[in-house]
């Protein structure tokens, strides 16, 4: 068990990469850093992707980007109200970021959803967006009159909701991830042969691709109540 809390201070250790020298010296971390890859490896992927589109007679690479954009913009669409159909881009982009980082383990690179600061960050970044989404829907006014309904005394925990979503959507994220490389570790302790490397299919692809399922439906979730 020593070896296994060891392995797991590993795994949440954030290391410096480099540092950027200015304003005292920026640290740049590992997780920093593979965000960088998956942007340039999705940027990269639309710029090959999106070359050359064409109306008809088009090319198999058109047809199997037409065919990633229908079916996502499908599956989040189908989250959203009418009115929430204008934030279904940002919810895909976080959709892709999320999926990608969680499976990137499977090419030797650390997950940055490993790193708290990350998950954190995404979800202060859907959670303004809920609140800015209220607003541009509804108001100012309607939108802080939510905070004293049904009565004005369940006002402190409806402001405290606030906070509470954006906790819950990064420990969610954060905790499952990590909860993933606890069990691998512990089935590799009791089981070295064959069963690790079919549940490390599991948790680094379905279990990965399903939390950024899990995190983008939450936020749908949020945003729909907003905006009703």
């Amino acid at each position: 068990m020593d070896d296994l809390a060891q392995r797991l201070m590993v795994e949440l250790e954030c290391e410096t990469v480099f540092t950027i020298p200015v304003f005292g010296g920026i640290a740049i971390s590992e997780a920093v850093v593979v965000t960088w890859i998956v942007m340039a490896v999705l940027i990269l992927a639309s710029i090959l992707l999106t070359r050359n589109l064409k109306v008809d007679h088009i090319s198999k690479r058109q047809a199997v980007a037409e065919l990633i954009v229908t079916k996502l913009d499908g599956l989040v669409s189908g989250m959203m109200c009418e009115e929430g159909k204008i934030y279904v881009p940002y919810l895909i982009t976080v959709l892709i970021y999320i999926g990608i980082s969680n499976i990137i383990g499977l090419f030797g690179f650390k997950p940055p959803t490993k790193d708290l600061t990350v998950t954190v960050t995404l979800a202060v970044m859907s959670i303004v967006l809920v609140e800015a989404a209220g607003i541009y829907h509804n108001g100012v006014k309607k939108w802080l009159h939510k905070f004293i309904e049904p009565v004005a005394i369940v006002t402190p925990i409806n402001i405290l909701e606030v906070v509470t979503k954006p906790l819950s959507l990064c420990m969610r994220l954060f905790g499952n991830v990590l909860g993933a490389f606890v069990i691998m570790e512990l089935i590799k302790m009791v089981v070295p042969y064959v069963l690790p490397a079919v549940f490390s299919m599991y948790f680094d692809l379905f279990d990965g691709l399903l939390q950024a399922y899990v995190f983008v439906f939450l936020t749908s979730l949020y945003l729909n109540e907003a905006i009703e």
